[in-house]
């Protein structure tokens, strides 16, 4: 994830959630998996298109999805 986004950046577009809200699920709050990140912040709950690239079936593609937070997240904390 060497690009840069605002906290303010919205990760899933269908439940309006953002960057910052995804990142305090994570650290904060212990979201460890898609699932948690979803019962923390409604995020890839609707079509799930913001989750994977494989996942997105959208005509304009997501520049971020959830698994490369997580994963970038889980890498520096050695989880």
């Amino acid at each position: 994830m060497a690009r840069k986004f605002q906290h303010s950046f919205e990760v899933c577009k269908c439940k309006h959630v953002t960057l910052g809200e995804t990142i305090y699920a994570i650290k904060e709050q212990g979201a460890k998996n898609l699932k948690d990140l979803g019962t923390f912040t409604d995020a890839g709950t609707s079509c799930q298109c913001c989750t994977s690239e494989k996942n997105d079936i959208g005509e304009e593609k997501m520049e971020l999805y959830l698994e490369e937070i997580l994963n970038k997240f889980m890498d520096d904390n050695g989880r």
